[in-house]
């Protein structure tokens, strides 16, 4: 969890600032997500992939929600 400082200056941050603090981290990220053993780059991609899947299906049934007037559970 962040600061509430470290929030304050997230906010202060223009959107190509933070756009730039994306990109760097990205670049810092990326090579450690191909690192290990293949089975293990495999399985840390599945995870990804189960993880990105439930989100977007959360935020389909948020819409869903929403564009039928019913309240989230």
């Amino acid at each position: 969890m962040l600061s509430d400082e470290q929030l304050a200056v997230y906010r202060r941050m223009t959107p190509g600032e933070r756009l730039a603090l994306t990109f760097e981290m990205l670049d810092f990220s990326f090579p450690q997500l191909l690192r290990g053993p293949k089975d293990v780059v495999d399985r840390r991609f599945e995870l990804l992939n189960r993880q990105n899947d439930e989100r977007n299906e959360n935020m389909l049934k948020g819409l869903s929600r929403a564009a039928h007037g019913q309240k989230s559970s």
